[in-house]
């Protein structure tokens, strides 16, 4: 590449949309963009093909519009040809989903922030929080040399069985088994039921 691309100042309201966009934007994330832009303000242009067509940034498009912003910075990706655009538009969502998380340092800099005071719900989990596993205490079992009071101590203990999704699929995963739980059902049941018909099937 011979340049940078250009940065632009433009009026949001004569960008348009990639009418072939496959990425959906529901209006809880849109309001989650919107919130994080009145408060950290417009960080991350808007990628346009240089004749005001959205490449990358629709949903920041829409909480722009959302908050009635009238210019919002763009970028100018002028040396894309027209597959390398179509192309983009999906890579630009998808590489961000190969990202992860170092729960330990995550923990610590949402404690740290709750401590200040600092609004939580704008780091974009909104108010379901990330749940982090904590040290499980082995204390009682220094008091403990019969093996009959262990097995006392397990009964009816509830054992977990860690189930990995794709990332498209977690926070929906997520919202079903919270539902299931407020409503007082047995998850682990109804995962045994429906593996157990999906079994019968083959």
């Amino acid at each position: 590449m011979d340049k940078f691309p250009e940065y632009k100042s433009v009026d949001v309201e004569t960008l348009i949309p990639y009418v072939r966009n496959s990425r959906t934007h529901t209006d809880e994330q849109v309001d989650k963009v919107a919130a994080s832009i009145k408060e950290f303000g417009f960080l991350n242009p808007v990628i346009t093909d240089g004749d005001q067509g959205i490449v990358a940034g629709h949903c920041r498009v829409l909480a722009a519009k959302k908050l009635s912003m009238g210019k919002i910075p763009t970028v100018e990706a002028k040396h894309l040809n027209e597959a390398q655009k179509r192309a983009y538009v999906i890579a630009d969502n998808r590489l961000a989903l190969d990202a992860g998380w170092d729960d330990e340092l995550l923990k610590v800099e949402i404690e740290e922030l709750d401590a200040e005071g600092f609004d939580l719900s704008l780091l974009g989990w909104g108010d379901d929080l990330p749940e982090f596993a904590t040290e499980p205490d082995y204390s009682i079992l220094d008091e403990m040399d019969d093996d009959g009071e262990l097995e006392e101590l397990a009964s009816g203990v509830k054992k977990a069985i860690q189930i990995e999704f794709e990332q498209e699929h977690y926070e929906e995963a997520q919202e079903l088994v919270k539902f299931w739980r407020e409503q007082g059902g047995y998850i682990g049941m109804m995962l045994i039921e429906k593996l157990k018909a999906e079994k019968d099937k083959l």
